[in-house]
């Protein structure tokens, strides 16, 4: 008897699960993202949103604690967006979670706001040339939906 093949892999990856739960969630509120978005070289987010006023939001998503224990670049986030949240299940032990940053529990399907983020406004100069990156990269992502072989990886890469 041959031996069970190995089980497919998951679909989504924990992370990709949250962040889907939680784009959906903000576009709920009239705020739209872009996953993994780069401000500055070194930087990956994952998720930069965009608020109706022009407020930045930035979210880390956490599959777990030692996930969030890895994470040794978030603070180079802060200055990149109006407010700073991590979004984990509802099982993440949130103790961990440092407590001048916002709070969102997601899940495949949705989220919501457990504590909020403080307000820390971004200078005109940086909120103008993080829009334009932001546009850029939308438009990219849009394009490579429409037409996937073409070779935009690298472009949404790039900070600019």
């Amino acid at each position: 008897m041959p031996p069970d093949p190995a089980p497919p892999p998951p679909r989504f990856l924990p992370g990709t699960l949250i962040a889907r739960g939680v784009c959906r969630y903000l576009l709920s509120l009239d705020i739209v993202s872009v996953v993994e978005f780069v401000p500055a070289r070194g930087l990956r987010l994952d998720i930069l949103a965009l608020g109706p006023e022009g407020e930045f939001w930035a979210i880390e998503c956490k599959s777990g604690p030692a996930d969030f224990r890895s994470d040794r670049k978030w603070q180079g986030y802060l200055p990149w967006a109006d407010r700073f949240f991590w979004a984990v299940t509802p099982d993440f032990p949130l103790d961990l979670l440092p407590a001048q940053s916002g709070v969102i529990l997601a899940d495949g399907h949705g989220a919501g706001i457990l504590r909020d983020a403080p307000r820390s406004a971004l200078p005109p100069a940086r909120r103008r040339a993080l829009m334009q990156r932001f546009a850029r990269h939308a438009a990219l992502r849009a394009h490579a939906a429409r037409d996937p072989d073409i070779a935009s990886g690298a472009a949404l890469d790039d900070p600019g």
